[in-house]
C-alpha cells in the first residue's frame, strides 16, 4: 500500500500556546515544582581504561530511561548532544562544575545529574572487576549541590547497579510517589552487560548502518531488552518497512519509557499495511492514557477506513486540541463528506482553506460538496492525513504544571 498523505509538523501552534502557558506558570509557582526538568550528563570515566568509556553513556541512558518511565520530565539525549556541540564540550572528558552548570543552563534544566566511574582495588576478569558509580545532583535553579548517591559491584552487574542508582535518584526527586525499591527493581529486570554495551555503542555509532548492526546484536544477546527494539522499530519505520517495524515495536515492554510511542507507531504500521482494525486497537490503547491530538486524528483515520461513525468524534477531539491545524479539519470534512453530511463537510473544507489557502485537494472537495457531488459508488480517495509526531513530552509537561 502506498502510504497516504503524511504531514510531520515540526513547530505546532499548540506547542507555542503551551510554551506561553509554561512561562506564565513559572512566574507564579515555586522553582521546585513538579514540572522541573532534569538534565543527565554522561558519567566521567576515571578508571584509566578507555575501553570502559561507553559505561558513562550507559549510566546516563539508563537514568534517562528510568526517569522517563516514572514520569520525570527529563531532557533528551539529542538535546544534550546538540548543547555539547555548540559549547565545544567533549563527552569523554571530565567537566568542571562551572561547565556542568553552563550545560544545564543551556538546556534550561532545573536539576542536573552527573557523576563518575571508578574501579575498586581487586583482581578478577574484566567483567568481575568491582566498579563504583557516583551520582552527583545539582539544583541548577538555586545553584547549590544536592546529595551524592553511590553503587558498587562487579562490572557484570552493571544494569543492576544502574537501576539501583536510578531508584535512589527517583526517591529523592519524588519521595512521595516513587515506587518501593523492591517493586522498582522487579519491574526493571537485569540486562546482560554485553547487550547493554552493544546498545550504547549503537547510540554512539556514526552511521545509521552501524547503529542498526549494534542494536540487532543487542537484541540477539537479550531478547527482552526494549531500548534497542524500539530503536530498530524506528529505523524500519523511517524506511517505510512497516512489517519489521511492527515486529520490533511489539517487543517494547510496558515499563519502557517509549512504550506509548511504540504503540502509537505500531498503530501506524498497521494502518500503512491496510490493517485498520489493528491500527484502531493500538491507537485506542494509546488514546486512553495519552489523549494527544495526533492520536485522536490517526485513530479517526483508521476508524474512517472501516466506516466507523466514531471517526468523526475523534477528528473533532483533535480539532478541540489544536483548531489551527488544517489537516484535522480536512480529515473531519472528508469523513463528513463520505458519510453524506455534505453541508458540514463544506464548512470543514472552508476551515481548511482559511488556514491553508493553497490546499488544492481541500478546494476540489469543497467544490464537490457545494455541487452536491457525493462520493461515487466504490470511490476511494485514501485521502486521510496522518500525523507521525508523538508529543508525549508536551502532554506530560502540561499535566505536571496543572498538578502544581
Amino acid at each position: 500500500m502506498k502510504a497516504p498523505h503524511v504531514t510531520i509538523t515540526i513547530v505546532r501552534f499548540k506547542s507555542l500556546l503551551l510554551c506561553s502557558f509554561f512561562i506564565l506558570c513559572a512566574s507564579m509557582t515555586p522553582l521546585y515544582g513538579a514540572a522541573d526538568t532534569v538534565a543527565i550528563l554522561p558519567f566521567f570515566n576515571q578508571t584509566n581504561d578507555k575501553s570502559l568509556d561507553w559505561i558513562g553513556e550507559s549510566v546516563a541512558e539508563t537514568l534517562h530511561e528510568s526517569f522517563s518511565s516514572e514520569g520525570v520530565l527529563v531532557l533528551g539525549r539529542e538535546e544534550r548532544v546538540e548543547v555539547y556541540r555548540r559549547l565545544s564540550v567533549r563527552p569523554d572528558v571530565q567537566l568542571t562544575r562551572a561547565t556542568v552548570l553552563k550545560v544545564g543552563e543551556s538546556l534550561d534544566a532545573a536539576q542536573i545529574v552527573f557523576g563518575r566511574l571508578e574501579l575498586e582495588p581487586g583482581g578478577g576478569t574484566k567483567t568481575q572487576r568491582l566498579l563504583k558509580i557516583t551520582a552527583n545532583l545539582i539544583d541548577a535553579k538555586h545553584l547549590h549541590s544536592g546529595p551524592q548517591f553511590f553503587e558498587s559491584g562487579p562490572l557484570e552487574n552493571l544494569s543492576v547497579m544502574e537501576s539501583k542508582l536510578a531508584w535512589q535518584c527517583l526517591a529523592y526527586f519524588h519521595p512521595k510517589s516513587a515506587p518501593a525499591e523492591e517493586a522498582y527493581l522487579q519491574s526493571h529486570p537485569p540486562v546482560r552487560i554485553a547487550a547493554v554495551e552493544s546498545y550504547v555503542r549503537g547510540l554512539l555509532a556514526e552511521s545509521p548502518e552501524k547503529q542498526v548492526k549494534y542494536f540487532v546484536e543487542s537484541t540477539r544477546l537479550d531478547a527482552n531488552y526494549s531500548e534497542p527494539a524500539f530503536g530498530l522499530g524506528k529505523a524500519s519505520f523511517e524506511n517505510q518497512d512497516y512489517a519489521p517495524a511492527a515486529a520490533w515495536f511489539e517487543k517494547v515492554g510496558p515499563n519502557a519509557s517509549h512504550y506509548h510511542e511504540a504503540q502509537f507507531l505500531l498503530g501506524l504500521c498497521h494502518y500503512y499495511q491496510d490493517d485498520f482494525e489493528g491500527a484502531a486497537r493500538s491507537l485506542e490503547g494509546v488514546a486512553a492514557v495519552m489523549p494527544l491530538d495526533e492520536v485522536f486524528n490517526d485513530l479517526g483515520a483508521a476508524q474512517s477506513r472501516k466506516n466507523r461513525p466514531e471517526a468523526i468524534d475523534n477528528f473533532k477531539k483533535a480539532i478541540e486540541g489544536d483548531e489551527a491545524d488544517p489537516d484535522y479539519w480536512f480529515n473531519l470534512g472528508y469523513a463528513q463528506w463520505r458519510t453524506g453530511k455534505i453541508a458540514d463537510a463544506a464548512k470543514s473544507f472552508h476551515a481548511v482553506l482559511d488556514r491553508s489557502p493553497d490546499d488544492d485537494e481541500a478546494r476540489t472537495l469543497m467544490l464537490r460538496c457545494e455541487r452536491g457531488d457525493l462520493p461515487h459508488p466504490g470511490e476511494t480517495l485514501d485521502a486521510e492525513r496522518i500525523k507521525q509526531d508523538f508529543e508525549e513530552t508536551v502532554y506530560l509537561q502540561l499535566q505536571a504544571e496543572l498538578k502544581k
